[in-house]
Order: C-alpha cells, then sequence, then structure tokens
C-alpha cells in the first residue's frame, strides 16, 4: 500500500510496468489526516472519485462521524486501487466551515438565512405563478455532472413528465456534449465503444486534444505503467501544448487552434491513399465510404501542413503508425470538443476506427472521454438536453414509452422541437421568455463563456434564479433562492464513468446542518408542487435513491444502456460493472459493437444525425434511406476556418482548459490545502518565441485581452506552439487577492467567445482571439511550482516511447532523438 507523501510532486505515484493482454497490477493508494491510525478508523464506506470521470473507485474512512481519509479499492476494474491526486485530498473539502448549511433567500437586495419551509414556498410559489401566466416553457433547470443517477433521473421526470418543459441542460454542454453528439452521428447512439482495459492491448494509442496526465490522471498512469513495460505502445499525440502526453509521444502533432477538422481530413487521406482500410469490414459494416474517400481528396499532407502549421512528415508518420497498427486505441477531450467545428473533428476520430475495423475487440476502440464524474449520467437519464434512456425526442414510439413508464399523456413530454441547450436558454433568459431557472451543482458565473454578458443575465430582476450548491460560489450571490446541498460521502447514489462502468457511492457521514441530497430536494418540490400521474399517484413515484435506481432499471430496459442486471446489492463489495448489464450479460460488457452490429435501427436509435455544419436534424425519413441497415455511419466533414482567428489588434489564439489540480472553479478543490497550494492562482502559458519578443519574463504579471474582455496572470513561459496563450478556466472571484488585480479580471471566460459547435451546441473555448500587455516584472505567487506536474509538464525520467519497433526508430531517428 502507497500512500500521499508527496502526490503533488508525484502525481502518478510509482510504476508498476506490465505488457500487453496482461493485468495491471494493483497499487493501493491511500492519504489519512493528520494523526489519524490506519487501524483507528471505525469503517471504511464504499465510493468513487467526485473530481474527474475517470471513476476511480474508493473507500471512504469515517471516525467519530466524520471523513478522515480515503483508500483506493485495489478490487476494482477502474484504477486497481490507485488514486490521483484529487482523490487524495479532495475529500477535505466537505468538513470546510465554509459550506453552506441553511437554505438563503434574498431580502432587500440581501441574501438572509431562512428555513426550508420559507426556501421552498418562494419556490412552489413563482413556479405555480409562472405556469399559470406562460406555462411550462417559462421555466429551465440547469444542472450539473456531479450528482447522482438517481438525481439525474427524478430531474427529467419532473422537468419533461411533470412540468412539461424542453428547457433541461446540464454543464456537461461545456465539457462532453460533443462526446455525446459524435457517438450518436456514427453509431445511431450514445455509449462508449471501448473500455480502459484497451490500454492493456493496444499497440497504439492516440489521444486528439486529451491531456489525460491532467485530466484523468489515473488512466495516464495505467498508460505509463504500460509504457515502461515490455513491448510498451506508442502514443501519437495531438495537442498545441508541451504536455505529459507530448513527452512520451512517438510523434506529438502540435495544430494551430480551430483546425482540428483539416488535420484529421490528413490523416485520414493518407490512411487511405495507401490502402491502410479494411475494406471487407467497411462493406458489411458502415455506409458512406465512398462520399468520405472524394471528402479526402485535396486534403494532402502539404496542404494540410500550411493549413495546421504542422510538418507534413510528422503528419506522414502519425498516419503511418494509426494505418498500420493491429491495435489501435483513440481518445478524445476537450481540445477537439471545446473547439470549431467540434462534432466533425470528433467524429473524423471514429471514422479513423470504421475504416480499419478498429472497434470490438481488444486494445481497438475510440473513448469520446468525458470531463465529469457523471456526465454519463446526465446524457442516460435525460437531464442534458436527451430524453431518459437514449431515447430519440423526433421518435414518437420513444415518447409514448416514456409517457407509459411515467404514466403520463404523451403531449406532456415536449418533442416538438430538439430540447434546448444551456446557450440558448440563457439566450431565452436574457430576452425574457425564460422566467425562472433552477441550477443545482454547478457555478455558471465562471464556467460559462463571455461572463460579463452570463452576470448580466442571471443579475437581471426579472429572472427567479434558484441555486442549489454546497459553497456560497459567484452563482449563489446572484440568486434569489439558494438552498444548501448534500455532497458525495453524505448521501447514496450511483454514478458511471467515462468506459460505461457503474459504481455505488454509500452515505458515510450526515451532511451539515440543514444541507440535504438533491435527491430530497427535487423529491421535496415534487411532493409540495403536487406532481401527479393519470391515476393521482405521486409523480416521481419513488421515495429514496434505492427505489429511484429500482425505477431507472425499468426505464432503461431493453435500451442501450440497460441496467436491469444491476443492483445495490450487487454494486456492493466488488468492481463497478459496465453497461449494459443484463439477465444475458450478468457481468456487464467491456466492449461494445464486438458482433459489428450498432445501435442504429431506424426505430431503435436515439439520433438521426445533425448537418456537421448548419446543426440541423436529420428527417427520419432521410436517415432510413441513408441507414436502412442499422450500420455505422461513416460522415465525411469539410474544413471550415473559425469564426474567430488572430488578427492585427489581437495576434494570438488563445485557450483555456484544466490543470491536474483542480477541478472546474475550484470550490472544492481550493478547500484541500494540498491542491490549492500546488496552484493558488491563475497563469498564461505563453510560448518562449512569444515571450522573447515581447520582453516577457517568467512570473512577469501579463494583461490579456479579447474582443470581450480582460484578465491579469502571471507567465509561464513553455514549450506551448508560437501564437497561443493559454489559461486554465477555474479561477473565479470568490476568493480573489488584490494581488492579481481588481474587479473582473481573473477568470477566463472573460475574454472566452459566445459561439458553439453547430451539431453539439459545446460552447467553443479554444479559437479565441486575443493580446497581452506587460503589467509588470518579477515572479508572482502563480510562477510555476516545482513539481512533476506543473507547466511545462514533464517526465521525472527520461521517456520511453513504444509501439511497433521498427517504425518507432525509424520515426525517432528522423525526429533526431
Amino acid at each position: 500500500m502507497t500512500t500521499a507523501q508527496d502526490r503533488i510532486a508525484e502525481p502518478w505515484g510509482t510504476r508498476t510496468p506490465y505488457g500487453p493482454g496482461q493485468s495491471w497490477p494493483a497499487r493501493v493508494d491511500q492519504f489519512l489526516a493528520d494523526g489519524v491510525d490506519p487501524d483507528a478508523v471505525d469503517r471504511w464506506v464504499q465510493s468513487a472519485s467526485l473530481l474527474h470521470s475517470n471513476g476511480d473507485a474508493l473507500d471512504i474512512g469515517v471516525k467519530d462521524g466524520a471523513i478522515v481519509g480515503v483508500r483506493g479499492r485495489g478490487v476494482d476494474r477502474v484504477n486497481k486501487g490507485r488514486l490521483d491526486p484529487k482523490d487524495l485530498f479532495g475529500w477535505q473539502a466537505n468538513g470546510s466551515p465554509e459550506r453552506l448549511t441553511r437554505p438563503l433567500i434574498r431580502r432587500d437586495g440581501e441574501l438572509v438565512e431562512t428555513d426550508w419551509d420559507t426556501a421552498m414556498n418562494q419556490v412552489v410559489a413563482r413556479s405555480r405563478e409562472l405556469l399559470a401566466e406562460q406555462g411550462p416553457s417559462a421555466i429551465g433547470f440547469y444542472t450539473s455532472g456531479q450528482l447522482f443517477l438517481e438525481e439525474y433521473y427524478t430531474l427529467g421526470v419532473i422537468a419533461h413528465g411533470a412540468i412539461g418543459t424542453n428547457h433541461v441542460d446540464g454543464n456537461t454542454r461545456l465539457c462532453t456534449a460533443t462526446a455525446g453528439e459524435a457517438l450518436k452521428e456514427s453509431f445511431g447512439c450514445d455509449g462508449q465503444p471501448g473500455s480502459y482495459t484497451d490500454v492493456d492491448h493496444a499497440e497504439v494509442i492516440a489521444l486528439f486534444g486529451h491531456n489525460v496526465a491532467e485530466t484523468q490522471t489515473v488512466l495516464w498512469t495505467r498508460i505509463l505503467d504500460r509504457l515502461a513495460g515490455p513491448n510498451p505502445p506508442a502514443i501519437v499525440c495531438v495537442d498545441p501544448r508541451p504536455t505529459p502526453v507530448a513527452d512520451r509521444a512517438a510523434v506529438h502533432l502540435a495544430p494551430l487552434p480551430g483546425t482540428n477538422v483539416a488535420l484529421m481530413n490528413g490523416l485520414l487521406h493518407e490512411i487511405v491513399a495507401n490502402g491502410w482500410v479494411d475494406h471487407e469490414w467497411i462493406d458489411r459494416h458502415t455506409v458512406g465510404f465512398d462520399e468520405l474517400q472524394k471528402e479526402l481528396v485535396p486534403y494532402t499532407a502539404e496542404k494540410v501542413a500550411v493549413i495546421c502549421d504542422v510538418p507534413a512528415d510528422d503528419l506522414r508518420d502519425a498516419a503511418r503508425l494509426l494505418g498500420t497498427t493491429d491495435h489501435l486505441l483513440s481518445t478524445v477531450l476537450q481540445g477537439f470538443y471545446q473547439s470549431h467545428q467540434a462534432t466533425a473533428a470528433a467524429v473524423q476520430v471514429n471514422n479513423l476506427h470504421l475504416i480499419r475495423g478498429m472497434l470490438g475487440r481488444p486494445g481497438c476502440g475510440v473513448l469520446q472521454m468525458n470531463g465529469q464524474p457523471t456526465a454519463q449520467n446526465t446524457r442516460e437519464c435525460g437531464a442534458d438536453g436527451d430524453l431518459a434512456g437514449f431515447r430519440n425526442w423526433a421518435n414518437d414510439e420513444h415518447i409514448a414509452e416514456l409517457a407509459q413508464l411515467w404514466n403520463i399523456d404523451t403531449e406532456k413530454i415536449p418533442h416538438y422541437g430538439p430540447p434546448t441547450h444551456a446557450m440558448q436558454m440563457f439566450r431565452y433568459a436574457e430576452q425574457g421568455s425564460l422566467k425562472m431557472l433552477w441550477v443545482s451543482a454547478t457555478n455558471p458565473g465562471v464556467s460559462l463563456p463571455e461572463l460579463a454578458r452570463i452576470r448580466s443575465v442571471l443579475a437581471q430582476d426579472r429572472l427567479f434564479l434558484v441555486v442549489q450548491d454546497i459553497f456560497r460560489t459567484e452563482t449563489t450571490e446572484l440568486a434569489d433562492v439558494v438552498l444548501p446541498a448534500a455532497t458525495w460521502g453524505e448521501k447514496t447514489g450511483t454514478f458511471t464513468n467515462a468506459d460505461r462502468t457503474v459504481h455505488l457511492s454509500d452515505k458515510a457521514v450526515d451532511p451539515p446542518g440543514d444541507a440535504r441530497p438533491d435527491l430530497d430536494i427535487f423529491l421535496d418540490y415534487a411532493r409540495r408542487m403536487d406532481f401527479r400521474d393519470k391515476d393521482g399517484h405521486p409523480l416521481p413515484a419513488w421515495e429514496d435513491a434505492e427505489s429511484a435506481f429500482e425505477a431507472w432499471k425499468t426505464c432503461s430496459s431493453g435500451r442501450p444502456c440497460d441496467y436491469t442486471g444491476l443492483s445495490y446489492d450487487r454494486l456492493r463489495g466488488g468492481s463497478g460493472i459496465q453497461w449494459p448489464c443484463t439477465a444475458e450479460h450478468p457481468d456487464g460488457t467491456e466492449r461494445l459493437y464486438t458482433d459489428g452490429r450498432f445501435f442504429s435501427d431506424p426505430d431503435y436509435c436515439e439520433s438521426y444525425g445533425k448537418d456537421l455544419v448548419t446543426g440541423s436534424p436529420l428527417e427520419p425519413t432521410e436517415y432510413r434511406a441513408l441507414n436502412p441497415d442499422a450500420k455505422a455511419v461513416i460522415k465525411a466533414a469539410e474544413y471550415l476556418p473559425a469564426h474567430e482567428r488572430p488578427n492585427e489588434d489581437y495576434p494570438f489564439a488563445l485557450i483555456t482548459g484544466r490543470t491536474l489540480y483542480h477541478f472546474h472553479t475550484r470550490t472544492k478543490t481550493a478547500r484541500a490545502p494540498q491542491l490549492d497550494s500546488a496552484a493558488p492562482q491563475v497563469w498564461v502559458e505563453i510560448s518562449t518565441a512569444d515571450a522573447h519578443a515581447h520582453g516577457i519574463a517568467e512570473g512577469d504579471l501579463l494583461a490579456i485581452s479579447s474582443p470581450r474582455g480582460s484578465l491579469h496572470a502571471h507567465a509561464r513561459v513553455s514549450g506551448i506552439r508560437p501564437g497561443v496563450l493559454f489559461v486554465p478556466f477555474h479561477y473565479g472571484y470568490w476568493d480573489a487577492e488584490p494581488a492579481v488585480g481588481d474587479g473582473h479580471t481573473r477568470a477566463a471566460n472573460e475574454l472566452t467567445i459566445t459561439d458553439w459547435d453547430p451539431a453539439s451546441k459545446q460552447p467553443i473555448f479554444k479559437t479565441a482571439a486575443a493580446t497581452i500587455s506587460r503589467m509588470r516584472a518579477g515572479a508572482g505567487p502563480s510562477a510555476a511550482p516545482t513539481t512533476a506536474a506543473s507547466a511545462p509538464l514533464g517526465p521525472a525520467v527520461a521517456p520511453t516511447v513504444g509501439g511497433p519497433a521498427a517504425l518507432v526508430t525509424e520515426i525517432a531517428s528522423r525526429q533526431g532523438r
């Protein structure tokens, strides 16, 4: 068993090498509060991680009614006992004295404490008033990727079934809407085809806009252990920054932001031109290959090299690795999802696997990754713009199924058009047609783009704002009612990670003060509103987490995300289990599409797809004509330049993203001393060449400006590609220090643009134009800490690259390694 002695400096811990086809060895990590002996812990309570999407299984240590630490679960398939720094230290936020413990209401312009009856009566009174005046379209719900499955399903039933509003979305719109959309476009339905165990078998691992070392740290640990073992895989990295993944890569492609589709088309062009495709598999299992071939013709390596500003030889080397391996695993995340043409780019990664027949076998999979612990559940349960059970809003039979499940009239469920996405909801609020917004477990006052606009929307007197959270945030300060919620460790529920693994999190301790589980809050609202089904029974019908889970199982039955083989008892004591889990597959399903059959039948699919340029949904008749035989769909995409590009006034491309030590807007991680001290303040990453040209040194205070606003941050000079600036998005104002700057000068989203991908509706955080100016010299408090995970991130030892030995040696020789 390892401890957390220096897991800030060495976030990935010690190596446990293993080779292809071998089982990943266990390594149990643990951290306890000072002075707590492991043998003195009263009990260990089963759970999993809350501060990322990897789904690291862990036990919560409890002593004298308080959380005192965590340890990894060595039996679990996801992490084999390993924990990342946020797992090890983040639990300390639960015990913060700054927790919300009583409801707040606004009186005379100020938030004051009150009781639950008073607060909920205000929410219910305004809800009834708006429903009477305008109807369901007056009310919207904006939720999170951090609640439990049972809470999302309850919220979905209340919003779609009891109220009948189409305005339901989550902050998952900001991070993984493109994951779901790309899977729907290619396979007819959400659901990751691959599995984390594909790392154990892969010969080449390609990471497209995915800095896995910081976003899914334990998954990177798994990859590092493969790299340290015999016959290691080759890494292909697509990222403009010099990340730990790039340091270990056989080929690192650093394209200009906003050119991902051109890059993917260049890779696919090389693969098709060289005949590295499985024509028999394509003919049997796909439609659309001819159109792809035609689209790829002009995307030669030389042309793409100019568009993306990457060496043509590097592009060819990457294509050879991707095109000649027998075992390819690809992962995709925010570098693609939050960029221009997000869905089109992510779909091309799916196309790579479809034209090579690289699906459904060990080491052959694609993971369109998630960014939050329960992002998958929002999509499954209908809390983020989809309908429960991956049902198709444009299929009347699917709507009838839900109506029968919930025992309501079909007309009650909104399906007159696509569900309202988050950016449109905030526009409706800005325009005044959405008059009540209920925000749960998220902080749009920092996380949404163009914050000056968002603040003005949330601060409107005509908008009744309800915020449900565990701390006061930038968003609660604009609310009319604030509801104190319980969090992880203080309630029971399930959540599903990025490779479909379902975990149970049991309640370990009581929440502070009058705080309540989100499920209890939603059910209390439903009872006070007296929502009823057709027979007069309460809607929703359940009363607690386990009965909600049983109801969800019924809803999921027969759908791609089938949970019917799971139960709380089944999930206790052992490993998490991957859906679909049924009587036919009682131990879960490691990989989807093993038989080349997809969820894309016109009568079964979750979506008929969209036009990747306009976002317009395909009509059912169009889809039936395109794909009558339930095959995978190969969708070609033309590269289109981004709407906002660097110019004379704003010569830099600004991208935002995560740092290893923080999660979202730091409301939890900044209250864990180890995590906060590792990354206490915002910084801006700038290339060595650009720093020299502008007279900037490490630690200088800079002003970074876009057409929408500015922020102040200290410089980190790194190997990021010239012309690009990187700013982490975590930092807001609830704990801002005057040294950084007065006013709204700390949050990255002061600079980002109000624009989104046409298909997934995911906001664009990686193609804003910006400029810089030097404010003062000197190493400031946010200069890079001396850790293995500081920027630029690098390995503690000389990197090992692996993969097909002869090819990797040839590439390394040409690159001068």
